[in-house]
């Protein structure tokens, strides 16, 4: 397999080591367990005894990450695992999760593309493969209708994303580029003031008025509108057929070459929750809420749930073009050195999946292994 040829600049480097900030959810996770637990068969939904007791699971408590938050909820993961606990671990940001799958405190996690890239990139090729998509769009662009009118406006105001070099904040600066704007990647001075927030605090910065808008992905973007904010842009509308990857599908190689089955039986849990998400879309945004509300201890109101469920497009595809363009994002806004990214899509257990559901392959876009 062709390995990484280049490094991560400084800062993604840096921020590849943040502190871990996987929170346990359950002791005792989830799936069916026997009534002798000394002899507990992990038997799968198809029959088969499955080679691992437990699987590690990380994702986001956000929207973009439904189909771990409903397949987790719902237990159709679970259904596929049989007997094979499932442990849940929900993450703040991508870089701890890439920590905690190199530690191997999960096994398996839901995404975005670019910690995804920078995990693969740091390992030199060695750490993760990435084995399919989740979920499309919910990223948008919303001001202070006060301030901002028009996108020629964000000029010398204040905008925030969630995080330096992260899949929002790379689009953000690709398209200041593209406006013929400066804007300096580490600092994020510049034409536009680009502010690092967490979206966890960007609608109270927002009502505190220290930003002036920001560029982020659902929830968040329908909580600042709720506050009064404008959607500008979403970025749907920038992407080919308004479709690029906001989650993905990660696990160890470790962990793929020593349980393959168990892989495999996540990934028919996703296609399965992705497929029920899309039949059901109101009873699938209710069981996301509800999970959200487990993990937060707050549901979110209808003005919020409701315009950001309609943005976000759960999809079994990783969009691997799109994926490949955001690498390039990064390498143009200096975040990124020219990066080898053969071999960080397997997409092999899951065309498998897809053909025997009778569902069309999905594509590598060249940068699978070989």
């Amino acid at each position: 397999m062709p390995a990484t040829r280049t490094t991560l600049r400084r800062s993604l480097a840096a921020a590849a080591a943040l502190p871990l900030l996987a929170v346990a959810l359950t002791a005792c996770g989830y799936g069916s367990e026997a009534k002798d637990d000394t002899k507990k068969a992990n038997v799968s939904s198809g029959g088969k005894k499955l080679s691992a007791d437990t699987v590690k699971i990380g994702y986001f408590p956000n929207l973009t990450h439904a189909t771990a938050l409903v397949g987790i909820q719902e237990g159709l993961i679970a259904k596929e695992l049989g007997g094979t606990t499932v442990k849940p671990s929900t993450f703040n940001a991508g870089p701890s999760e890439i920590e905690a799958l190199n530690a191997g405190s999960i096994d398996i996690g839901f995404i975005g593309p670019s910690p995804a890239i920078n995990g693969f990139a740091k390992s030199e090729g060695k750490s993760l493969r990435i084995i399919g998509g989740s979920a499309s769009g919910g990223v948008k662009l919303v001001v202070n209708p006060k301030k901002i009118k028009t996108l020629d406006d964000l000029r010398g105001k204040k905008i925030a994303t969630p995080q330096l070099g992260n899949t929002q904040d790379v689009a953000f600066l690709n398209w200041i580029s593209e406006k013929g704007w400066k804007v300096d990647a580490q600092s994020g001075k510049g034409d536009v003031s680009v502010v690092r927030t967490d979206n966890k605090v960007t609608p109270d910065a927002y009502k505190a008025g220290s930003i002036d808008g920001a560029w982020v992905p659902e929830p968040t973007a329908s909580k600042l509108v709720a506050q009064g904010a404008k959607v500008l842009l979403d970025e749907s509308t920038l992407w080919p057929d308004k479709r690029f990857v906001i989650t993905n599908i990660i696990v160890s190689q470790k962990f793929l070459s020593e349980h393959p089955d168990v892989v495999e039986a996540v990934l028919r849990g996703s296609v399965n929750t992705n497929a029920w998400i899309n039949a059901n879309p109101d009873k699938a945004k209710a069981s996301a809420n509800a999970a959200l509300k487990e993990l937060s201890g707050k549901a979110l109101p209808p003005e919020v749930i409701d315009p950001a469920w309609k943005s976000v497009q759960f999809t079994d595809d990783p969009l691997a073009a799109t994926l490949d363009t955001e690498a390039k994002h990064a390498v143009q806004a200096g975040l990124l050195e020219q990066t080898d990214l053969s071999g960080i899509y397997d997409l092999k257990p899951l065309n498998k999946i897809l053909k025997a559901a009778g569902k069309p392959e999905v594509a590598d876009a060249g940068l699978g292994v070989k």
